[in-house]
């Protein structure tokens, strides 16, 4: 920092500003230099290095987060450099970046500045930490001069005298100022550490704590150290209060939930609070699992209890997942995967239920996490593709039209069938895009059948479709788009849903049903007979075709339940308009029993495996000839 004369106190204070934000940079140019400042500028830390090298300012305004060197980085640089080191620095970051501030301030920084700008916060802490800086030089050069008059002036004792406690009067001012400064610094960085590491709402240890303490007992357990246990506590029905409820309520339940675990716990136990209606227990020197599995025990009945939350009797359950320690963690976040795997094998089990971590466990979730990396992958390198089975007539034995069926080739596991990866993409919500993949492969591949078959001919293609899909209320235009685009009938379009996908489905997924039905798709039914619906319910319900399930089917011939069955099936369907398909059919006789049935079409390997695309077209070019010909 130049020398402050004279001169250069009435001179106006420059002031350098950090930031690669110009909307803030402009702001406090804007502000400052109307407060009489002389604005100096940088967008970057390299930038604002090598203008301080060429001239030195009064003080440095600094963000704390810009690309290439941040805030701390340039702090750092600056303070250990002497020519640099006693320039002001103050901070600039965001409100909620509590560990920002904090890390600021322990690298150097006077004081920070929180974003967004309070125009007369600013002013006042610039003018502060001015007026300090001038006043520790003024006090350098004071001392200097005293020191001088003492050896120089032995003569003028009396004037001295009284210089020197006019002097001192205005360095114990100074130093009274700089302590009360000092003392609300340190008062400040306790806040924000305590702010750090504890949750706002409950005031319980949060995730930043639990990582940090976790370390160190990963560390000492490696050493030999007493054993951990930790339980991850996810609450029942939380969504539902809050939503009910509203979210005051939802936070008083949380409260009083950390309290009613607090009240369970021995003294070496911790509650945090992780986020949501996620609580997690520390449980140090814990006595084996046994101490575990009876605090789980003890907390789930002390929820079942209740709380009286204003006019409310709020009831609550937790999914309690335990997790021991072992030497095989390294990491914080291995211990607390292991707990929530526990906790979803609970939720699994039913609501208000607690599992401990095995093996098995571990290895399912590590399969399930690496299909999922791979479905991922699966679609970006585009892995899936299409076969088509042929849907027959029974009483004709021609072809009607095909069901298109989803396949993966896996690169390690080879071809997979949608059983083992469609619930996990729907969990992931991966069946939007790979649904609709399959819409519109299945739509255009019908397009391109289309213009090798006569005009006034119908080839139905039937399509799957995940209940997930349906929550998409675009779905109708999209298709609807599509159609336009390919140019393909309607009514050749038959998308399947299972049975207790359509009974399960919510008010949203009716209307997308009622809407696509509108639009003129045909829907089907599929596996009907194996969920759970109400016959009673069918003529609710937008469905053209029933499917008939292949156990159904398989057992013909050898119980008198089938036969009766199918036998109801297809009356019902008929008096309600609907056609009815088979699948599964394998042999001949089960053919004719069908047809005996009334069943109108039929699936299944006695007419064909599901082909490839190729084959499936020479399939179509061969059926249509042969109804020309007859």
């Amino acid at each position: 920092m130049h020398p402050l004369t004279e001169q250069t106190l009435a001179m106006p204070s420059t002031i350098l500003i950090v930031d690669d934000n110009l909307v803030n940079i402009n702001l406090l140019v804007r502000l400052l230099s109307h407060s009489g400042f002389d604005i100096r500028m940088a967008q970057s830390g390299e930038m604002a290095i090598e203008k301080l090298q060429q001239e030195l300012v009064d003080l440095i305004l600094l963000d704390a987060m810009m690309p290439g060197i941040d805030g701390f980085q340039t702090c750092s640089i600056l303070k250990a450099n002497p020519a640099t080191a006693n320039i002001p620095i103050i901070f600039m970051t965001a409100l909620d970046q509590s560990e920002n501030k904090l890390r600021g301030l322990n690298s150097g920084a006077v004081d920070y500045i929180t974003k967004p700008f309070d125009q007369d916060e600013v002013l006042a802490r610039i003018r502060l930490h001015l007026q300090l800086h001038q006043l520790n030089q003024k006090l350098q050069r004071e001392v200097c001069d005293r020191m001088t008059a003492e050896l120089q002036l032995q003569t003028l004792n009396t004037d001295l005298e009284r210089r020197v406690g006019k002097q001192t009067a205005a360095l114990n001012q100074t130093m009274l100022q700089l302590q009360r400064t000092y003392s609300q610094l340190l008062a400040r960085e306790k806040q924000l550490e305590y702010d750090v590491c504890h949750d706002a709402l409950t005031g319980l240890p949060n995730r930043v704590w639990l990582m940090n303490r976790l370390q160190q007992l990963i560390q000492a357990t490696s050493k030999g150290g007493q054993p951990y246990v930790l339980l991850f506590i996810d609450l029942d029905r939380f969504k539902i209060i809050n939503d009910s409820l509203g979210h005051l309520i939802g936070d008083q339940l949380l409260k009083s939930v950390g309290k009613a675990i607090e009240a369970c716990l021995q003294e070496t136990d911790t509650v945090v609070r992780l986020g949501g209606d996620e609580f997690v227990i520390l449980m140090e020197n814990a006595q084996g699992i046994w101490a575990a599995t009876n605090l789980a025990e003890k907390i789930q009945h002390k929820l079942q209890v209740g709380f009286q939350l204003k006019q409310y009797q709020v009831q609550t359950g937790a999914s309690i997942g335990i997790t021991l320690s072992s030497k095989d963690y390294q990491q914080p976040e291995d211990v607390l995967r292991d707990a929530d795997i526990a906790m979803y094998y609970a939720k699994a089990k039913g609501r208000g239920c607690y599992e401990v971590l095995t093996s098995a466990m571990q290895k399912q979730a590590t399969t399930r996490w690496q299909l999922e990396i791979d479905l991922r992958q699966g679609l970006e390198y585009q892995e899936f593709y299409l076969h088509y089975q042929p849907i027959i007539s029974l009483k004709k034995g021609d072809l009607i039209g095909f069901e298109a069926l989803l396949r993966w080739s896996h690169p390690t596991r080879g071809l997979l069938s949608p059983m083992e990866f469609i619930a996990i993409s729907e969990e992931t919500g991966l069946i939007h895009q790979l649904g609709w993949w399959a819409l519109q492969s299945s739509i255009q591949q019908l397009s391109l059948w289309r213009q090798r078959i006569p005009k006034d001919k119908h080839l139905i293609v039937n399509i799957n479709v995940s209940p997930t899909q349906l929550q998409q209320t675009n779905l109708p235009s999209r298709i609807e788009t599509l159609i336009h685009k390919t140019n393909v009938p309607k009514s050749d379009i038959k998308l399947e849903l299972t049975e207790s996908a359509l009974i399960d489905s919510d008010d949203r997924g009716m209307i997308v049903l009622n809407e696509l039905k509108k639009l003129g798709v045909n829907l089907c039914i599929d596996d009907f007979g194996t969920g759970y619906s109400s016959l009673s319910r069918l003529h609710e319900m937008p469905v053209d075709t029933l499917k008939i399930d292949k156990s159904f089917v398989q057992r013909l011939g050898t119980t008198n339940c089938s036969r009766s069955i199918i036998q109801t099936i297809v009356t019902i369907a008929k008096s309600l308009g609907m056609s009815v398909v088979a699948e599964g059919i394998e042999t001949p006789q089960q053919k004719l029993e069908l047809q005996a049935l009334g069943c109108d079409f039929g699936q299944g390997y006695l007419f064909s495996r599901p082909l490839d695309v190729r084959s499936a077209t020479e399939r179509v070019i061969a059926a249509f000839s042969n109804q020309q010909s007859a």
